[in-house]
């Protein structure tokens, strides 16, 4: 009796675990559209790279010389003194739908490939979670900075770029401002995206975003 019901309640047991895993594969399904669409903003305002997936450029070494073409000037790693963040920065890209990938880590923060390099012309961005299932996420404070606080971003080239803080805006996901956000700039601009807002139990997702926008501060050397 004892083995036929071992037979019966353990597939009963995968059962369970399987609708456990769906379930997190749709959340981060649901996760991984909640800070825009690159894609989606009119092409006549969209920088180059913004919006298409491009490969980097291959000199004539063979070596890659970084997105569109660019030297290889990604950023590594985000500090915001202060707030007492520091946290390691790795590319992400856009699902299938066009909208923006999420970092797979709370703790990471993610860089937009297909757009501007931080220090490059143009707005690049920057993306994290708020929180997690056990506490903050790497964007959790981003809400309260302020006008004129700092923000410096690390690239593999060896670099500091540093920006100052202009505004910040709180908007609903349903209202995001994706030209303001992936828009042409004509100087190096950054954007931090995470979420915001009440939170909503029946989908488990917050409602707005919290946009920081910011510029890079005179004395830095923009790659161009």
């Amino acid at each position: 009796m004892a083995a036929r019901m071992s037979k019966v309640f353990l597939p009963s047991r995968w059962l369970v675990l399987i609708g456990l895993l769906l379930i997190g594969v749709s959340g981060q399904r649901l996760a991984s559209s909640e800070f825009g669409r690159p894609s989606g903003i009119p092409a006549e305002v969209v920088p180059a790279g913004v919006g298409a997936v491009l490969q980097p450029s291959v000199g004539a070494s063979g070596t890659a010389t970084g997105t569109a073409g660019m030297a290889d000037n990604r950023p590594t790693f985000l500090r915001i003194p202060g707030l007492g963040v520091a946290a390691a920065v790795g590319p992400v890209g856009l699902n299938a739908d066009g909208t923006l990938e999420v970092p797979l880590s709370w703790g990471q923060v993610g860089w937009y490939e297909y757009g501007p390099s931080p220090g490059e012309v143009g707005a690049a961005v920057l993306v994290g979670h708020y929180d997690s299932t056990t506490g903050p996420a790497v964007f959790y404070r981003i809400g309260k900075l302020k006008q004129s606080d700092i923000i410096d971003v690390n690239s593999t080239n060896g670099t500091v770029v540093r920006f100052t803080v202009d505004r910040l805006q709180e908007v609903s996901k349903n209202a995001f401002p994706e030209t303001d956000v992936y828009g042409k700039v004509d100087r190096p601009e950054l954007r931090l995206i995470t979420c915001g807002g009440d939170f909503d139990k029946k989908t488990h997702h917050y409602l707005d975003n919290v946009i920081v926008y910011a510029h890079v501060i005179s004395g830095s050397t923009p790659v161009r």
